[in-house]
């Protein structure tokens, strides 16, 4: 059933216009009974498994290009095309093609790609073939006239084609084009260049590899100068003989691969700067001319990818020390245009590209590169370093992980024979931060793409999972233990008082973009960066930018804080009430005053979730927000007397015993100081003794603040009942009921007598006295000093805001 098998690509080509790489197989032809017909069929080299399955009708419109490549439309927007290795193996199908639908092999069209309507049907069938005038001075106009008339219609197209590349047309019309710009024969400049634009848009292969070859491209160019639309021609050929240089930075032995760049550059200017725009001409009359650049380029990357001498040559001379300055910037113009021509490839080629410079050394090259003084040279480099992050992070992730663990092994010794000159103290991703904090660039153009590339690096959303390691755990570790301090250390430089040290406009924009990328982290890591935000105390370092003039960076740090509230973690709570962190974010507020802003409407989207200051902000009337916590406040005192609360205060008494909070502060301590390594990223990160604590921290507020009438011991006697806020209470309940029948040692069941010291087994806390609530003894300090009064305020408010987002 199968004829002899040819090695081909498969490409589809896709909405973009673009052509897709479907795998590399054998082709065969043959008798299908599925399809009931002649199919090309080819099986992926790899596995034997069918990439195509394509039945050869007889009426669809087959294409040969370029001797290599069969190009034909299945369905409406649906393209596919074989790219074979040989020619002998294109010719082979071509003729089997040729055989099924009754065509001579010769031709390299098979059908029209239009339906055309009866009477040109009849009238073309009619017609044996189209005549061309003589290639004469005085029949140009006769010609130009014959092209365009031509064009509507698909038939008169082929026959207009053919009879162009039979009689060696073009090379005539070339000649005339000479005569006429010695005779400054205008009218006839401008006739050929109606002609010459004509039949780029015949969309013929065979036409285009005349037009292409060496001796008349620079004359075709030439013939479209003389654009009748412009008063004074165009000078592209002055262009690219004279300006555009071919520079050789590593010499080309092979002359085919160097005639393939030089064609590929002139045919992607015609195509980019000479022809009229898109909008002059229907975009899918020049497929053709799309398919023979992107067919070009795929040569050229193969062809120097083939060559390792070549590429063994880049590196060695981008390392070499003995390389002068403008040579290595050579160097690096050239790897980073060779990327760049690269993203035309489809997957599978680009990975195979991206892999030789893998291995070839490209990621120690850059970090050499990066290293020196020159800017163009290091903007190229940066380049080259987001082309490889785009295409494989873990690839750039392994590799700095790698070549930290080699710095800990040859400890004060030379990394590898490949950067003899870098310390081994600097890593590729720290010379990335660097390069972002000390970009001089006003706009910080260069720092905004490389924190890009760096949040790409640390997002857990493109960090494999194998059986064998995590790489999002072993990279994480690694960036918080050996990167982060480089990344925060102008937030820290510049938030050491009450005011940022530096507000000008470029250190602002840093510092937002620094903001911008640990937002990132708050969302997307766990423990990492929690632990590192509140051993550092990095957000109280990050409020005190909401003291700068600049109202962006304000709104970044107020963006950072809403997120971690956003997250409701307990640790991150209590790290916020114990440190007062919610008072720049006030003091902000009340400087703003009454203007309705974005800052306004932030920082009231984050009072809305926590009733803070109510004293400072009772008398702010312009939005219902703070009467809006006012009447949850008055509400909840009226729900005291409500029976359903009791079977809350019943879970108060089962929480009769706790342990002591300097206890709890010690092992809180000694939870975050443990070595982060040992934790994997999935444990909870909750320490052994707010297992119990988490809990009885989020009741005890509700239980202070249902039962704040009740009597309260003062150093000049009783008092009467009165409210309780304001009181900062020690280790909250002390953990002995008063049942009201003196079962409590010295406790008296009136609730307008004092509680006696020394209750439970401790000894008497000195200036202290006790509250009874309900049927729970507390005690609370006597003695509040002036400046312990707003603490005792806030840590009561949050207390409080934390209960009305539970109810």
């Amino acid at each position: 059933m199968t004829d002899t098998r040819r090695r081909v690509k498969v490409y589809t080509l896709n909405e973009e216009r673009q052509w897709d790489d479907r795998g590399t197989g054998h082709v065969s032809s043959g008798y299908v009974d599925r399809l009931r017909g002649m199919s090309l069929l080819v099986r992926a080299e790899s596995d034997g498994s069918l990439l195509l399955e394509s039945k050869i009708n007889p009426n669809t419109a087959y294409q040969k290009q370029q001797d290599t490549l069969i190009v034909w439309s299945e369905a409406e927007n649906y393209d596919l095309a074989l790219s074979f290795q040989e020619k002998a193996g294109c010719d082979e199908i071509w003729e089997k093609i040729c055989q099924v639908q009754g065509k001579d092999p010769s031709v390299d069209i098979t059908q029209d790609f239009v339906e055309e309507s009866e009477e040109e049907r009849f009238e073309d069938m009619s017609s044996p073939g189209l005549e061309l005038p003589p290639c004469e001075l005085s029949r140009l106009d006769e010609v130009a006239e014959l092209v365009a008339s031509s064009l509507p219609s698909p038939l008169r197209r082929e026959k207009l084609a053919l009879a162009l590349e039979n009689e060696g047309y073009i090379r005539k019309l070339l000649e005339l084009f000479h005569v006429c710009e010695d005779l400054e024969n205008h009218e006839g400049l401008h006739q050929l260049y109606e002609i010459m634009k004509g039949i780029f848009l015949l969309n013929r292969t065979a036409l285009f590899e005349v037009m292409f070859s060496d001796e008349c491209i620079m004359d075709v160019i030439g013939c479209l100068e003389y654009d009748p639309a412009s008063s004074q021609p165009r000078r592209h050929r002055e262009f690219l003989t004279k300006t555009a240089k071919f520079k050789e930075v590593i010499p080309i032995s092979d002359p085919e691969l160097k005639q393939k760049i030089h064609q590929t550059y002139r045919v992607q200017y015609i195509q980019d700067m000479v022809l009229p725009t898109p909008s002059v001409f229907e975009e899918n009359m020049l497929s053709t001319l799309h398919s023979f650049i992107f067919f070009n380029k795929v040569e050229i990357v193969g062809m120097l990818q083939d060559d390792e001498r070549f590429l063994t040559d880049l590196f060695a001379q981008l390392t070499d020390e003995a390389t002068n300055d403008d040579k290595r910037q050579e160097l690096v113009n050239f790897l980073k245009e060779f990327c760049a021509f690269s993203q035309t490839l489809q997957p599978q080629n680009r990975d195979a590209f991206f892999k030789t410079l893998s291995n070839m050394g490209v990621l120690p090259a850059l970090e050499v590169i990066l290293g020196m003084d020159d800017p163009q040279v290091r903007s190229a480099a940066t380049d080259i370093f987001s082309y490889l992050v785009e295409y494989n992070p873990s690839m750039v992730r392994e590799f700095v992980m790698q070549e930290c663990q080699q710095n800990d092994d040859v400890s004060g010794e030379k990394l590898t024979a490949a950067c003899p000159s870098r310390s081994q103290d600097i890593l590729l991703i720290n010379l990335i931060i660097e390069h972002m904090i000390c970009d001089t660039d006003p706009e910080l153009g260069g720092a905004v793409q490389l924190m890009g590339l760096l949040r790409t690096l640390v997002d857990p959303e493109n960090m494999m999972a194998t059986a064998s390691k995590t790489e999002k755990t072993e990279f994480l570790s690694f960036f918080y233990k050996h990167c982060m301090h480089v990344l925060t250390a102008p937030l820290l430089a510049n938030t050491t008082e009450e005011k940022p040290s530096k507000d000008d406009f470029q250190t602002s924009q840093l510092l937002a973009l620094i903001l911008e990328l640990l937002t990132f982290c708050v969302e997307h890591h766990s423990y990492h960066i929690k632990n590192y935000i509140i051993n550092k105390d990095i957000l109280r370092r990050v409020l005190v930018l909401m003291a700068s003039h600049h109202a962006f960076l304000a709104l970044c740090a107020l963006r950072f804080m809403r997120k971690i509230i956003g997250l409701k973690d307990e640790f991150y709570n209590r790290y916020i009430m114990r440190n007062f962190l919610f008072e720049p974010v006030v003091k902000a507020f009340l400087n703003n005053g009454s203007r309705y802003n974005l800052m306004n409407s932030a920082i009231i989207e984050i009072v809305s979730m926590v009733a803070n200051y109510w004293k400072a902000l009772e008398d702010v009337s312009y939005v219902q927000t703070f009467k809006g916590l006012k009447l949850r406040y008055e509400q909840q005192k009226e729900r005291q007397d409500n029976p359903k609360l009791d079977s809350m205060r019943s879970i108060l008494r089962n929480h009769r015993y706790r342990r002591d909070a300097r206890t709890l502060e010690d092992e809180e301590e000694m939870w975050f100081n443990t070595d982060e390594d040992d934790l994997e990223d999935g444990e909870a990160v909750v320490p052994p003794s707010d297992m119990m604590k988490a809990e009885e921290d989020l009741i005890d507020p509700i239980s202070k603040f249902m039962e704040r009438k009740k009597c309260v011991y003062t150093p000049s006697g009783l008092a009467g009942p009165r409210s309780l806020v304001g009181l900062r209470f020690e280790s909250c309940l002390v953990g002995v009921p008063c049942d009201g029948l003196a079962s409590c040692p010295g406790c008296v069941p009136s609730s307008l007598a004092p509680c006696a010291a020394g209750l439970g087994s401790g000894p008497p806390l000195p200036h202290s006295g006790h509250a009874i609530l309900d049927s729970v003894c507390v005690r609370f300090p006597l003695t509040i000093t002036g400046n312990e009064t707003l603490k005792y305020i806030w840590t009561w408010c949050t207390s409080l805001a934390l209960v009305l987002l539970l109810i």
